[in-house]
This record gives C-alpha cells, structure tokens and sequence, in this order.
C-alpha cells in the first residue's frame, strides 16, 4: 500500500537516520525513555506473543522478543524493508511494536491498516510516536526568523499527528478496543543549538518533502535562537523543549473481545440508580 502524498522526503529520512546511528546513544534518550513506558504497558497484559514483529530498531534496543523490522537496515535486523509495505502475511502475526518510528510516514493510515491485516485474531498492537505538541516551541522561534528575515515561511517542523487523530486512525484501520493517550516530556538545554544537536543526533532532522532547500544562512539561526531564549527560558535561563509522545494501543477483533452494549438493553433505569425522578423533554 502507498500514497501519492509525499509529506516526507524518505530517502532523506534514511540518510539522516543512517548518519545517528554512531552516536545515537547520547542524543536517544527520548527513545529509552518511551521504551521504558511501552514494556511498562506490556507488563501489564498478561499473555504470552509468540510471533513478536519490532518496526525499527531505534538505538538496536528490542522491546521483545521476535523479529525486528527496520527500513534503513542500520542494525542488522532480521527482516529489511520499508515500513510502508509491511511486509508480513495476513493474520501471522501476535505482536506489532514501534517505538518513535511511524510519524515520518506518508500514509499512516494505510500502514495502521496493514498492520491490522498482519496481526492474528486477538493480535495487539502497540507503538509511540511523536506528537502535535512536539517542539512547538522550535517550530515558533524559526517561523518567526523566516518571517523577520525573508518575509515568508516554508516547514522546517514535523507535521506531528494529534491525539485525537491517532484515535480516529486506530478506528479506521479496524483495531478493536482502541487506546490513546500522551506524554510531554520537558526537556531542558543551554541554547537552541544545543537542541538542534540532539534532533539532528536522533535521525529526526527536517525531512519535509516541501522544504526550502536554500541555504538560509547563520543570521537566521541565530535570530531564531535569540526568539527561543527571550521566549522560552525557564527561570535558570535554560530553554526548554517540549516532546509530545502518544502512546497508541490495539487489538485486531476477535469474538472473545468485550462489546459495548446494543442501545436499549440496560436492564435497570439510571433514575432508579441515582434515586431520582425522569422526566421526559
């Protein structure tokens, strides 16, 4: 499955994640951190995955045991291939991991549905991804020196997904019992560029199929780095960079699986629970 929508330019996106490999040790902290929290989640469900697929291998850090599945092919995994053709077969599959891997896709929804499809009866899904309020503070102080500098503005900041669209998304691709919810995780630094040397540490530098490819030159990062500090300074005078991490969970249908009830078959009157008279409009 593909999209005509190219948001991403990938192959950009393989050469940078390419190039953090060395030192991703340093800069990924992001990514133990979410990892920490997804293995917390399955802690908490008590089952045994046999068939386990990991999407990307991040830091070559595995959640579980099983296969891991990486595009760029950085860490030798067992499987190498674009995340956008999953390539697995219908209903193979107990257990799909990702951690801050998915949101430079340019059809999240398709690949969600791929997923889906893999994953057996009663299969789960579960993964991390950035979110919308991710860097909002970075995306303001550059929109701001492009506009003071060159009177105009060109995506220099991941179009992250909401939480509310992750939901939605889950709902569409078919996942039974959908679960979303999120983290801003604050970070502090000295200077912007200090942050900047982390983004770029991570693989996750702007990859924007848009993007202005010109050189825009060290006035322009030092205006947007003067915006940040003036801006977003914590009282110490650090500035601080928020990352939104959405936690997404679910599960391929299955018969077993609760239900919400049909409209109609309470079987007692919630007036009768709270002790209160209905009245009818």
């Amino acid at each position: 499955m593909s999209s005509d929508i190219q948001i991403f330019d990938r192959q950009l996106l393989k050469v940078k994640r390419a190039r953090a490999v060395r030192g991703f040790d340093d800069a990924g902290f992001l990514f133990d951190w979410s990892s920490r929290q997804l293995s917390s989640r399955l802690d908490d469900i008590t089952r045994n995955f046999e068939n386990v697929v990991q999407i990307g291998a991040r830091g070559g850090k595995i959640l579980a045991h099983g296969q891991r599945f990486d595009f760029e092919g950085a860490f030798s995994p067992d499987v190498i291939a674009d995340e956008e053709f999953f390539p697995f077969k219908d209903q193979s599959l107990d257990l799909v991991i990702s951690n801050l891997h998915l949101h430079a896709t340019n059809d999240l929804p398709g690949v969600l549905a791929q997923i889906k499809r893999a994953l057996k009866p009663d299969g789960l899904f579960i993964a991390s991804i950035f979110g919308g309020e991710s860097l909002h503070e970075l995306r303001a102080s550059l929109n701001h020196a492009e506009m003071a500098l060159r009177g105009g503005m060109s995506p220099r900041v991941f179009p992250f997904a909401d939480k509310q669209d992750c939901g939605a998304l889950l709902q569409r691709a078919g996942f039974a019992l959908p679960v979303v919810d999120s983290d801003i995780v604050t970070v502090t630094y000295e200077h912007a560029f200090k942050l900047m040397h982390d983004i770029r540490g991570m693989g996750e530098g702007n990859v924007i199929a848009a993007r202005d490819k010109r050189y825009v030159g060290k006035a322009f990062f030092m205006e947007a780095a003067r915006h940040y500090a003036e801006n977003f300074a914590e009282t110490d005078g650090r500035i601080a960079a928020s990352f939104e991490i959405i936690f997404l969970l679910g599960w391929a249908p299955h018969d077993s699986q609760q239900k919400p009830l049909k409209p109609g078959s309470a079987q007692n009157r919630l007036a009768d629970v709270l002790q209160t008279e209905e009245r009818k409009i």
